[in-house]
């Protein structure tokens, strides 16, 4: 994993300069952007597949659709994602990334707007969980939160609990994790894995569309 540091600074301010971070993911299409501060403040991560679903929920995820080679924006805590289209080199793209982003955290406006959205909405739960399931549901939920999704945003990605049915847990990939050709090995051999050790009611994962 590569690591490099861009400092910028446009003259005496209260707040330190902005110093993005670039690191790699597995996807290969996906680079990894760390500001040196929060991203989504008191909000959970948030992920943008077009520009339409940014508009009015994040003014950053906007600005950088304004470059049609971008293909998606992950917003999580403390780092912002960039999906690229196949066709440009991250060596062209980089650079034009990081002003946008640079420009957007010295401004001091926050990456995202609007009310923190309910977490079953946000979830989008693909169906209604069962009252006998909820304690295996608030298990998998705790392994998810605790265990699998800081190791999952280490790599810029997301993994987003959608639903629990016979022993069926059914997951969404989101950030760097979406279109990796990695994902499914990483979903079924580390994130299935992890849950049937852990909760025996589960016997097998599924990934559903974000």
């Amino acid at each position: 994993m590569t690591d490099t540091s861009f400092t910028t600074s446009s003259g005496p301010a209260a707040e330190p300069p902005v110093v993005i971070a670039i690191e790699e993911t597995p996807n290969p299409a996906t680079l990894k952007f760390l500001p040196g501060r929060s991203v989504t403040g008191n909000q959970d991560p948030v992920d943008f597949t077009s520009p339409e679903a940014a508009q009015g929920r994040s003014t950053l995820a906007g600005l950088l659709f304004t470059l049609p080679e971008i293909q998606r924006v992950f917003l999580g805590h403390d780092f912002v994602a960039v999906t690229k289209e196949d066709h440009v080199d991250w060596a062209e793209l980089s650079p034009v990334v990081l002003g946008v982003l640079t420009d957007f955290f010295e401004s001091g406006e926050a990456a995202l707007q609007g009310a923190r959205e309910s977490l079953e909405t946000e979830e989008k739960l693909i169906m209604p969980i069962q009252e006998a399931d909820a304690e295996t549901v608030r298990q998998v939920r705790d392994l998810l939160d605790t265990r699998i999704r800081p190791a999952v945003a280490a790599d810029g990605g997301d993994i987003v609990f959608r639903g629990f049915r016979d022993g069926m847990v059914y997951l969404s990939m989101r950030g760097a994790c979406s279109g990796c050709p990695s994902s499914r090995a990483t979903l079924r051999h580390g994130v299935e894995n992890m849950l049937r050790h852990y909760v025996p009611e589960v016997v097998g994962v599924e990934q559903v569309e974000a």
